[in-house]
């Protein structure tokens, strides 16, 4: 890390959105200044979470860590008392209104030129960022993805069901759909915000099956997409929100992509 901040001036800023219903619904903005070349680049960091309270605390002090100097709406105000409120934000939305409008949501609040998506379980380690960060600007990627499925990737924690699943998800999408990526399902990825704000103006599905469509549009318009190997780490605090509805809106989005696309 020291490698890569050399010659970088660094500040930060954070913003979550939640909703007050029973449950809380977290969105997550950081924001990095960075000097590459003489071009000065600004990333935000938007995290979706769905009843993290117990996660929220660590993956904020883990992108604090892991870009700069160290740092559910309670855990959050805490973090104000840390961080700073001029750092980390809160901002309400009246209710659980799906992954696809969280982005939208949080690119509201995003003033970078450069969007990150990560998730607050931890599966998506902030260690990976100046990873990403670095291939960007050595590449000019519009799209910069974490994958598992490459040499130096790799899942820990789940059984073999769960493995056999992604694999199969990814393997159709790969066969029905040739997006040139290797990790259709993830969602640990740095985006230019221009482009980000392009492939979501055109993207219809919610929930998880979003993700994979904003891939396959991003390759069928041409843009330019890198890849980076990422260890997916299972959750281990609350449970997960992938169920048998989450895999049949998968199997209708990707029919949907096949036939759109």
């Amino acid at each position: 890390m020291a490698r890569f901040a050399q010659n970088r001036s660094l500040s930060f800023e954070a913003a979550v959105a939640h909703c007050e219903v029973f449950v809380l619904r977290h969105l997550a903005s950081l924001e990095m200044d960075g000097h590459h070349q003489k071009q000065k680049n600004k990333y935000s960091i938007i995290v979706p979470t769905y009843n993290e309270r117990l996660n929220i605390g660590l993956i904020v002090y883990l992108i604090f860590k892991h870009l700069g100097p160290d740092g559910t709406q309670d855990v959050v105000k805490q973090l104000q008392q840390v961080y700073g409120e001029d750092r980390i934000l809160l901002r309400a939305r009246p209710r659980k209104l799906g992954l696809g409008t969280a982005y939208i949501h949080g690119m509201k609040h995003a003033s970078g030129n450069f969007v990150v998506i990560m998730d607050a379980d931890l599966s998506h380690h902030p260690k990976y960022l100046p990873s990403f960060i670095r291939k960007q600007s050595e590449t000019g990627a519009d799209i910069v993805t974490g994958t598992r499925y490459v040499k130096g990737g790799g899942v820990h924690g789940w059984n073999l069901m769960r493995k056999l699943t992604s694999r199969g998800a990814n393997v159709l999408a790969q066969t029905l759909l040739w997006p040139g990526v290797s990790d259709l399902t993830g969602s640990f990825r740095l985006y230019r915000k221009s482009v980000l704000e392009d492939i979501i103006s055109c993207c219809v599905s919610k929930g998880y099956v979003f993700q994979m469509e904003m891939i396959v549009r991003a390759s069928r318009k041409g843009y330019h997409i890198e890849e980076v190997p990422i260890t997916f780490v299972d959750r281990v605090f609350g449970s997960s929100k992938l169920g048998g509805s989450e895999i049949v809106e998968y199997l209708k989005g990707l029919a949907y992509l096949l036939v759109t696309t």
